[in-house]
């Protein structure tokens, strides 16, 4: 009989967690979790006992012997785990709201995870997962940390260069590139591979299968057609028939705001001056979601946490955690050491890739050389992510102001004072800059 597994949901408070609860639950047969904590800080423990009691009533209404715990202690938490996935936000939604908001001051995209807001969110998060790893390297050093911290590729090399821990990063975006396939060739999401390569939130599809045959072609034809496909987060802009047609491969959302940055900018600044950021208008979701939450008569996942953003992302994790608890041999999107998969990247770097994931961890599938057409901008902002990683862990500043300069999305006129308030809103989460 296999061993009954320990996971740890760091940021257990989250609103997403019952999404994964969900996940756990669908894959209860083939992964026998006894116990399941969910963990976070004294700042969210309202948010914690919350969700973490509707966990409690979908587990009951399930009829499954998996122990749910509460704590504010991470290391109780992570003591003999199997799994630990990580799932938190530094400074909770208002530090998001300020990521979005600082760059469109200096006329440049606002975004969470890409440009100067992904550097500003990367700077918080570094020192809080270093944190984590430690625990996990002196409490449960055979663990598998199952990142979806955003950025989640920094993250991910982050814990790949400077701990021993052993690392997968996760996105939901990959999934999303997969539903938009399925869709355009109406064939089930099961019977869908996409030779998918890039970096996280900057990933091409260079080719789709079905039943192993390219269609590739029939997929872009739809997304010329208006066969709309994007996260929630961003807004679904036309790419273009003259962009798709030289590209022949799939973009992902974030990749509008690269190939059509000045209508992106335009619509930010537009939605912060009208409705609100993407993350102001998450904080009003995340409210209602809490208050549905409270209902002691809810005891499964309310549709309306598909409007969160971050959807599927528990179809990811589960599944993830499922192919390598479980030896299956099957095929993912995660991000993972490059180690020569991508010739023209560091082998160090963190990478997006189709992997193929059991018992020993995401195996990369080989990776014919890039194509300038998106080898450059790559490479580019690969070393962007590599400066972020170095200012992150060390609080160095030269290594910061340098990744502005080169990140496309940002002006390097303003890329210090930019880089200045960044820092001095953010001093409070950033003890490597103290």
């Amino acid at each position: 009989m296999k061993k009954e597994l320990k996971i740890a949901i760091i940021g257990g408070g989250s609103s997403y967690t019952p999404e994964i609860i969900e996940g756990f639950i669908t894959r209860y047969n083939e992964l026998p979790i006894k116990s399941l904590y969910l963990v976070d800080i004294e700042e969210g423990k309202e948010k914690l006992n919350i969700v973490g009691n509707l966990a409690k009533r979908m587990i009951e209404k399930a009829n499954l012997d998996i122990n749910i715990h509460l704590t504010l202690n991470r290391k109780e938490a992570i003591k003999d785990a199997d799994f630990v996935t990580t799932q938190f936000r530094v400074g909770l939604l208002d530090a998001r709201i300020r990521d979005e908001k600082i760059p469109l001051k200096y006329n440049c995209i606002g975004q969470e995870t890409t440009g100067a807001g992904g550097l500003a969110k990367a700077l918080r998060t570094i020192p809080v997962i270093l944190d984590i790893c430690r625990d996990i390297e002196d409490l449960s050093p055979k663990a598998w940390l199952i990142n979806f911290t955003n950025p989640s590729g920094i993250i991910t090399e982050t814990v790949n260069k400077y701990t021993n821990v052993k690392c997968i990063g996760l996105c939901n975006v990959p999934i999303l590139m997969e539903r938009l396939c399925s869709e355009a060739l109406e064939s089930p999401m099961n019977k869908i591979k996409m030779d998918l390569v890039g970096l996280n939130h900057l990933v091409w599809a260079r080719d789709v299968f079905s039943n192993g045959e390219s269609k590739i072609d029939k997929v872009i034809k739809a997304l010329i057609s208006g066969k709309g496909y994007s996260a929630k987060n961003i807004p679904d802009i036309n790419w273009g028939k003259e962009l798709l047609e030289s590209l022949h491969m799939i973009p992902c959302p974030y990749h509008r705001y690269y190939y059509l940055t000045d209508i992106m900018l335009k619509e930010e600044m537009e939605s912060a001056r009208t409705v609100g950021t993407r993350g102001e208008l998450v904080k009003k979701v995340e409210k209602e979601l809490f208050e549905l939450y409270k209902n002691p008569e809810l005891k499964e996942k309310p549709k309306q946490l598909e409007e969160r953003g971050g959807q599927y992302y528990s179809e990811a994790a589960c599944d993830l955690i499922n192919a390598i608890y479980n030896d299956k041999g099957t095929i993912h999107y995660v991000n993972i050491k490059n180690n020569g998969t991508v010739s023209s990247l560091p082998n160090d770097s963190a990478i997006e890739r189709t992997c193929y994931v059991d018992k020993a961890g995401a195996h990369p599938f080989n990776c014919s050389p890039l194509p300038p057409k998106i080898k450059g901008l790559l490479q580019v902002v690969n070393e962007y992510e590599t400066l972020v990683v170095e200012a992150g862990v060390h609080g160095d500043y030269g290594s910061a102001l340098q990744a502005m300069l080169i990140h496309p999305l940002i002006e390097s006129s303003v890329a210090k004072d930019l880089l200045d308030e960044i820092i001095q809103e953010n001093i409070d989460y950033l003890p490597q800059f103290r």
